[in-house]
């Protein structure tokens, strides 16, 4: 089986993958890298989704990159739109001539030995597999399941005698023009679904389980336009980011903090969006908190104005049973369809389900901690980009980029070979790492690693208190273990 050497790889080519790329030539450029990507195309989630509509659910002046600009005025931005801006980014800083593609990781073994990990790739299209080998492993694959998403187990669902669809699984020519249309589900897929789809369907019905809180933003930023043209172009873009930024911890902590006004004022806020004839009460009062799970987004408040159209519907209610028509309610109403959406999440799958292995042990996620939001206890050598669940994902994959870079610059000025978090007080209570209370979250729970309560195992989804840390603190932290010496050269591909 051929072996290729490289310094670092970066598992993963969407918008974390090529982040990485750019922190590690731009500040690492002695350091031999690859990208290796499963897929055939480089956007990872903005590649992979296709269904109508599909958009962010953050603005992109913290989503997009902090080395390049979103100078677009159109703050929630198109998934199209996102895509090309990836791309576009890989090409420009030559990154995309680092990406293989159709290379599948299925598992990856540390050797504290020779300070090595070996990574077994199968080739898609060839065929074959292949080993690389590599010093440090950036994984940037994402959290959740690329291969299918989430469909709940209904066993009158084979009645249906109409089409059911999975947004994950969006089929190319999908025609579903004057169509009735049910969508399940009640989360940001449903949210943006729904408005999308309502512009061409007969009707789109969203049935929902539970409420979620939805929030109309203007899809384009009025105010960051004025800020540009008042200051120079570099200047305008962090001050609009950190306008963001600034906003989005603050409300967050504003809503944390006064759960029961928190609710209250969003209720209102979708009530005064649909008019006083709607009953807005009923279908948008979660039974949870703001920020127990995240808020959804409806740019320009497209989702109220097509309930207010009658171009679309929600339904409160649970599934009886599925009929060849459409759908049983447990109230007694029937939901006729021609066309049934399940928009009922993700399958969480941290790591890409590779299989990890340290010194022949394979790794149990469960049983880890998680190190300053971005390493694993007792894992030498070996990062993963993870955003923020409460503000825009690059932020978070950002800080942790730089921190590896950071890392390996200090491990080569004192000839360690490896590093390793360590979790020197094992009487430290510890708690899941994510206390959202959504679904996919829940499920898979016991398979994640968990924080500690103390520093630097605690995630505190913060950027400011991130940016402390990973931009400024101390590497050698008492809970980082360096090891040395280098292993024997070895020839670099």
């Amino acid at each position: 089986m051929q072996t290729i050497d490289f310094d670092v790889l970066i598992v993963g080519a969407g918008l974390s993958g090529i982040s990485a790329a750019y922190y590690l030539q731009t500040r690492c450029p002695t350091k031999r890298y690859a990208i290796l990507e499963g897929r055939t195309a480089i956007g990872g989630t903005w590649d992979l989704f296709r269904y109508p509509g599909i958009r962010s659910d953050s603005d992109m002046y913290t989503l997009g990159y902090a080395f390049r600009p979103w100078h677009s005025s159109k703050a929630i931005a198109d998934g199209a739109s996102i895509l090309q801006y990836i791309r576009e980014t890989a090409q420009i800083y030559g990154i995309d001539q680092q990406i293989r593609f159709g290379q599948m990781v299925r598992r990856v073994s540390w050797s504290s030995e020779q300070a090595l990990w070996t990574v077994e790739v199968e080739r898609l299209a060839e065929g074959d597999s292949v080993q690389y080998r590599c010093n440090f492993l950036y994984m940037c694959g994402g959290y959740y399941d690329y291969s299918q998403g989430y469909t709940p187990e209904w066993p009158s669902l084979s009645q249906f005698q109409g089409r059911v669809v999975h947004p994950q699984a969006w089929p190319q020519q999908l025609d579903y023009r004057d169509q009735r249309v049910v969508v399940i589900g009640s989360g940001a897929t449903a949210i943006t679904l729904v408005p999308a789809m309502a512009k061409h369907a007969a009707h789109v019905t969203m049935l929902q389980r539970s409420p979620s809180y939805v929030v109309a933003q203007p899809a384009h930023d009025q105010s960051a336009e004025r800020i540009r043209r008042w200051l120079p172009a570099k200047l305008a873009f962090h001050v609009i980011r950190w306008r963001a930024i600034i906003q989005s911890i603050f409300y967050y902590v504003l809503m944390r903090s006064l759960p029961s006004i928190a609710k209250r004022a969003l209720i209102k806020m979708a009530q005064q969006e649909l008019g006083t004839s709607y009953d807005a009460k009923l279908h948008f009062t979660p039974n949870y908190n703001p920020w127990d799970q995240r808020l959804c987004l409806a740019p320009d408040g497209d989702f109220f104005k097509a309930l207010k159209a009658g171009q679309a519907s929600v339904v409160t209610d649970q599934i009886a049973h599925f009929t060849p028509t459409g759908i049983q309610l447990k109230s007694g109403q029937v939901l006729s369809a021609d066309l049934i959406v399940t928009a009922t999440g993700l399958n969480l799958r941290l790591l890409s389900g590779i299989e990890v292995l340290v010194d022949g042990r394979k790794v149990e996620l469960g049983t880890t901690l998680n190190y300053k939001g971005m390493m694993l206890s007792d894992v030498p050598n070996l990062a993963l980009a993870f955003g923020y669940t409460n503000a825009s994902w690059t932020l978070k994959c950002e800080l942790t980029s730089m921190y590896v870079c950071r890392l390996l610059k200090h491990m080569d000025r004192h000839g360690y070979a490896y590093c390793v978090p360590k979790n020197f007080n094992p009487a430290m209570a510890t708690e899941p790492a994510l206390n959202f209370t959504s679904s996919y979250v829940q499920r898979v729970l016991s398979h994640l690693p968990r924080q500690g309560r103390n520093r630097p195992w605690k995630l505190y989804q913060n950027y400011l208190l991130d940016l402390l840390m990973l931009r400024l603190g101390t590497l050698d932290d008492g809970n980082m273990e360096f090891l040395r010496p280098w292993p024997s050269q070895r020839q670099v591909e």
